[in-house]
């Protein structure tokens, strides 16, 4: 019998999939969100945490992007 899981299949590069690995990890264990790391750039999570994802990935990019100085 096959078993299937609903979920969110994200690609990305490998810094950005290290940064949404450690979030996961620092998560309490009932509340860890990825079903699968397929391979270093392709992971396989709970649909539930996508928009979280999301956000917490573009509040990443905001304090890491370079702004010139007027």
């Amino acid at each position: 019998m096959v078993n299937a899981i609903k979920g969110v299949f994200i690609t990305c590069d490998i810094p950005m999939a290290q940064f949404i690995v450690n979030m996961n990890n620092s998560m309490p264990s009932s509340q860890k969100f990825i079903i699968h790391v397929l391979d270093s750039t392709h992971l396989f999570v709970q649909p539930h945490v996508e928009q979280m994802i999301r956000s917490a990935v573009a509040e990443f990019r905001d304090q890491n992007s370079y702004e010139k100085p007027t």
